[in-house]
This record gives structure tokens, sequence and C-alpha cells, in this order.
């Protein structure tokens, strides 16, 4: 059974940075694409960010290049979000996924290429 946990989340003024981490267990991990969703209160969830299963091709949604960054330590189970310049727009939960198929050949951004997800973990921003 995959297991995805995320920590990390917070409350931080505007401006302000957090890394989130999602540890995985249950299947051989760096096999899989993994990737960041977020929710905020009223919205549908969108992609932020994806990474592929050996720590290439990053691709983020528009709204947060430049600030934010994938990264993965296979080594360790785990993939990261460092978030920077955190905007009051970026409060959501948020949410790790890991892919649906190994060694996948294209970015996976849609969340329907996804079968595991995590609880979420909140990121409030105030201004």
């Amino acid at each position: 059974q995959v297991q995805l946990v995320e920590s990390g989340g917070g409350l931080v003024q505007a401006g302000g940075s957090l890394r989130l981490s999602c540890a995985a267990s249950g299947r051989t991990f760096s096999n899989y694409a993994m990737g960041w969703f977020r929710q905020a209160p009223g919205k549908e969830r969108e992609f932020v960010a994806t990474i592929n299963w050996s720590g290439g091709s990053p691709r983020y949604t528009a709204s947060v290049k430049g600030r934010f960054t994938i990264s993965r330590d296979n080594a360790k189970n785990t993939v990261y979000l460092q978030m920077n310049s955190l905007r009051p727009e970026d409060t959501a939960v948020y949410y790790c996924a890991a892919d649906s198929v190994a060694f996948r050949g294209r970015p996976v951004v849609a969340g329907s290429d996804f079968a595991f997800w995590g609880q979420g973990t909140q990121v409030t921003v105030s201004s």
C-alpha cells in the first residue's frame, strides 16, 4: 500500500518561505514521477509542480515559476517543494501525489495520471 505523508505547512507572512516535504512508502519511490497540487477554499484543485522519476524535467504552473522549486531525494523516498516569495494567493491545502506509471516518458501534470495522494498540509500566507 502506497502512503504519502506531507509535512512543513504552516502560517507565514507574505514574502516568506516554506519547504514542504512528502515522505513516500509502499513501493519503489525512484521509479515514479511525483507532483504537488493545491486546493484553495472554494476552488478546484490545481497543479503546482511535477518532477520525473530521476529528478529531471521539472514543470510548474505559471503562477509559481521562479518562486517554487520541486526536488526529490530518492535515497530518502522524499519529494520537496521549496516555496519562496509567498503570496496570499498561495494559501491552500497542498497535496503531494505519485504517478500511476513507472518510468513515464513525459512530464506528468494531470491529476488523473496520479494514482496516490497524501492527506494534505495547510499553507496560509498572511498579507
